[in-house]
């Protein structure tokens, strides 16, 4: 009898410190072990910053079942976003699959949110639409990358219940940069993975080909679903297309186990003491469960009602918007064309994907002349200004402009420049290698066309996206520069905006947002990388091509740099006559405008001026020398 009681008093005893346990650890240890909602913290001198990260994103309907849209979300090309997601370029125009798993690329920077705390994010640019909210965003369109109280502190100045249509919101995607010690165990980078109810650290692993043991060190105790935790990796792994994520496995009931009849009164009295303890726990718990939900029920509440007040103003707006924007371009109607967008339907069959150049640039024929045709998905204002006040040949001359009267849409329509992009010649496939003679003056076209805004518009115009997919060749391989969408009139400004293409952008614009002129010489000695060596700006592996440049040949000696040249030079070269000196010559123009402190990079007459030395000496080497036996081969 007495062993009995006993018994049941350290029975009841364990399962009352059992409950009491459960009760604690769940309402308590996950919300002490969560990370801020804020962000993640850093400290720039901790890290490599800035650094190129990546984020696991999957392809969800209704909107973001292609490249296109995903890329424009991101601010990154189809390309960028298929080669390391294991897309095949011949596919990359194909509608992807919902849940179909991507690698975009972002740039990840330590940022200061106030004088003791900075943050770890990518600062991507988001043009509100009707129906968005900062929630929405976060959580529907980048997947829970950033949550709504980053975007609050990133955006100090907008209210987040009064948003306008088409204002800019900046979206910080969460990120984070390799530290000294991963760098030197070989973590190139830091994937941002938001973690689903289903996974488990071990799946994350195997999908990633690291250790669950290098993920648990490299984040916080206990990541919950819906969390965005950062994966270790030297490379990028080869991604599955499709993948088809496996349900998780049903947990097994627990097994009932007999009472002996002997302790069925005690018993009786320990379960109804733990069963109280139980309702209580529940209570409490549904308790809080109802107060979260009734919370969420009126945040909803208050973003559907915003909602529906946005979608009647922007239906009561829509020719509001018409007049004021054709009000906007009143200076520019006298200069340009204006298009009606019957005529823009009729000449790229509604926009087709047969009609299709690239990205949002369509070909249309209009009175038996070819036109680039370019949808644009913001007000055309600021382009237009800055447009009608530059006029060269080594920029792509914008003809006229259209707005379509149902939605106020804009369209800007330039001249057809017959041979695409220098980026399809180096990098895609061609029938035809450009030789070096007209490499070089591209190179020159480019600057050129740089030097003019950089010095012969007032006030100075940055062009912002200086890229080898930006630069066009006419009929006859000469360059012009497109896409002043990003385009700046002014510049020695600072700006928390940062946009432009991974692998081209000066690292004063990522680190603090300056924006001058010296912003597109950077781009364009990467360029005139492109131009010497046939190599992307960024490769597959996630090497940038300017930082080995600048290791190599910034302060090396002359014969070291020669030697190293052999090495860079576009293999397609080596089969033509071409002087050593013009290369070298060109290369040192490139590697003196990728220097790291601006101030040092040349101005854009000392490169044209350079360049054209070099021209000159490509010229000397006349059809009497084209006997000279060729670059020797690597």
């Amino acid at each position: 009898m007495y062993s009995s009681i006993r018994h049941c008093s350290s029975l009841l005893f364990l399962l009352f410190f059992f409950f009491f346990f459960f009760f604690f650890f769940f309402f308590h240890y996950s919300a002490a072990q969560a990370p801020d909602a804020d962000g993640y913290t850093c400290s720039a001198n901790q890290t490599a910053n800035p650094c190129q990260a990546y984020v696991f994103y999957r392809a969800s309907p209704p909107n973001f079942l292609d490249l296109a849209a995903i890329a424009d979300l991101f601010w990154v090309s189809r390309l960028e976003i298929s080669r390391p997601s294991n897309i095949s370029d011949s596919n990359a125009t194909f509608p992807l699959l919902p849940g179909q798993p991507l690698f975009i690329p972002i740039t990840c920077s330590c940022h200061s949110v106030n004088a003791s705390v900075s943050i770890s994010y990518a600062n991507l640019s988001y043009k509100i639409n009707a129906g968005d909210n900062f929630w929405l965003v976060s959580t529907s369109k980048f997947q829970n990358l950033t949550t709504f109280q980053s975007v609050e502190i990133a955006n100090p100045t907008l209210i987040p219940t009064n948003l306008d249509i088409g204002v800019n919101v900046v979206f910080p995607i969460f990120c984070k940069c390799p530290n000294p010690t991963q760098l030197q165990n070989r973590i190139n980078f830091m994937v941002s993975y938001v973690i689903q109810p289903a996974d488990t650290m071990s799946s994350i692993a195997s999908r990633f080909g690291v250790q669950a043991s290098e993920i648990r060190a490299a984040n916080w105790p206990n990541p919950q679903p819906f969390e965005t935790i950062f994966i270790p990796v030297s490379h990028l792994p080869n991604l599955t297309q499709p993948i088809v994520l496996p349900p998780s496995p049903e947990q097994a009931p627990a097994p009932v186990r007999e009472v002996k009849n002997r302790a069925v009164t005690g018993l009786a009295i320990a379960l109804g003491i733990v069963g109280f303890l139980l309702i209580l726990a529940v209570g409490l718990w549904v308790v809080g469960v109802g107060k979260r939900r009734k919370n969420e029920r009126e945040m909803e509440e208050r973003f559907e009602k915003q909602r529906v007040q946005d979608v009647g103003i922007w239906k009561g707006k829509r020719k509001e918007m018409e007049v004021d924007l054709m009000a906007d371009v009143s200076d520019c109607l006298d200069k340009y064309r204006v298009f009606k967008i019957e005529e823009l339907n009729e000449a790229t069959d509604g926009f087709s994907e047969s009609s299709l150049i690239q990205g949002s640039v369509y070909k249309g024929t209009i009175g038996g002349v070819d036109f680039a045709i370019k949808k644009m998905k913001w007000n055309a204002y600021e382009q237009l200004k800055i447009l009608q006040k530059v006029n060269h040949g080594n920029l792509v001359k914008l003809e006229g402009f259209c707005v379509d009267p149902e939605d106020a849409t804009c369209y800007l329509i330039y001249e057809y420049v017959e041979n695409g992009s220098l980026y399809s010649w180096l990098h895609e496939s061609q029938k035809q290698k450009l030789n070096w003679r007209t490499r070089l003056r591209i190179a020159i076209d480019v600057a050129n066309g740089l030097l003019y805004i950089h010095e012969h518009t007032r006030p100075q115009v940055v062009h912002k996206d200086i890229k080898s997919s930006n630069i066009l060749l006419d009929a006859n391989m000469r360059a012009k520069i497109a896409n002043f969408g990003l385009a700046k009139s002014g510049c020695n400004a600072i700006t928390m905006h940062i946009v432009g293409t991974q692998g081209y952008i000066a690292p004063e614009y990522i680190a603090d947002g300056v924006v001058s002129t010296k912003m597109d010489i950077f781009s364009f000695g990467v360029v005139l990388l492109e131009l010497i060596s046939g190599k992307e700006a960024i490769d597959n592996e996630g090497d940038v091509l300017w930082m080995r440049a600048s290791t190599e040949f910034l302060d090396g000696k002359e014969k070291d740099k020669l030697e190293s040249l052999k090495s860079w030079i576009d293999e397609a070269l080596f089969e033509q006559s071409c002087p050593m000196e013009s290369l070298m010559d060109a290369m040192n123009v490139a590697v003196s405008c990728l220097q790291k402190d601006p101030t040092k990079r040349p101005s854009m007459v000392e490169v044209v001026y350079a360049l054209s030395k070099t021209d000159e000496a490509v010229f000397d080497f006349s059809d009497d020398n084209l006997s000279a036996p060729p670059l020797t081969a690597r």
